[in-house]
């Protein structure tokens, strides 16, 4: 096997695992196959021991390539260092593994990915530009908002362009244009009153009053996409609930009926269930 030596007993480490020399190298075929015998020895090991590191640390490095995979989806969104989205991606794969259970005899890599996407997805959502700007004039802000802030303390006013010019040794055109991109660092609010040119109305209209609509289903294909694989890890009669429930439309009352329980036994088996899936999805409740 590629990039492992396998070591007896103690000398492993771990009673019944092969010692990985370099987990990282691992080929993702074969990371599949050696994942299954290091989760089923994790189970059985007491979390905080060096028995328990080792197992779970290898796994981390070996399916590093999924992570790696899903940050793919995100390459030509220009607004995030692609190191930072894998090791943003690097937490979905950790929690993944933590939350993993074997006896569902769902693969892996299909289980993971949802909670990978998931913390990217949010890493862009929290920390990203409200407007895309290229990374130079995106560094350019940094600097500006320094030589302002320093300027302003000796002149008691903010600086002119001129004077931030001289200061960071850059053309006025530089930092005009890098002043223009600051602004889209963050968004406006959609409620300020807008503009249309007929001041004889009485009750200006907002930005949002005169914006097309953001198209719902757009989210909702690509929330499907990390559904399908979530709604494969549960069990037969959780699935017929969310088919009954969200498919068919029928109330808690007549699902208790068909399945012979109770509807508050029913309220409780959706909760779980739905709770299940927005983990899945890293969706906060």
């Amino acid at each position: 096997m590629n990039g492992t030596r396998a070591l007896a007993g103690t000398e492993a480490g771990v009673q019944g695992l092969p010692w990985i020399e370099d987990a990282g190298k691992v080929a993702p075929k074969d990371a599949r196959a050696v994942s299954k015998l290091f989760f089923d020895r994790l189970q059985t090991l007491e979390e905080g021991t060096r028995e328990h590191q080792y197992a779970r640390n290898t796994l981390i490095e070996m399916n590093l390539s999924l992570v790696r995979f899903a940050a793919q989806r995100f390459r030509n969104r220009g607004d995030g260092d692609m190191e930072d989205v894998i090791q943003v991606g690097t937490i979905g794969l950790i929690k993944a593994i933590d939350r993993f259970d074997l006896s569902r005899e769902v693969e892996f890599a299909t289980f993971a990915v949802p909670y990978i996407v998931g913390e990217i997805k949010r890493f862009f959502r929290d920390t990203t530009w409200s407007v895309h700007v290229p990374r130079r004039l995106q560094e350019l802000r940094v600097e500006l908002a320094k030589a302002k802030e320093l300027l302003a303390a000796g002149l008691d006013r903010d600086p002119t362009v001129k004077e931030l010019a001289a200061h960071l040794g850059l053309d006025e055109d530089e930092v005009v244009e890098g002043l223009i991109a600051a602004n889209g660092y963050t968004a406006g609010s959609l409620e300020l009153p807008g503009s249309d040119g007929d001041s004889t109305k009485v009750a200006p209209r907002t930005y949002a009053d005169v914006l097309g609509e953001r198209d719902p289903a757009l989210e909702t294909v690509e929330n499907l996409h990390t559904l399908a694989p979530l709604l494969q890890q549960l069990d037969e009669r959780e699935r017929l609930i969310v088919r009954m429930r969200f498919g068919a439309e029928m109330t808690q009352a007549r699902i208790g009926a068909e399945l012979g329980i109770s509807q508050m036994h029913v309220s409780r088996l959706l909760t779980r269930i739905v709770r299940k899936l927005r983990d899945g999805m890293g969706i906060d409740a």
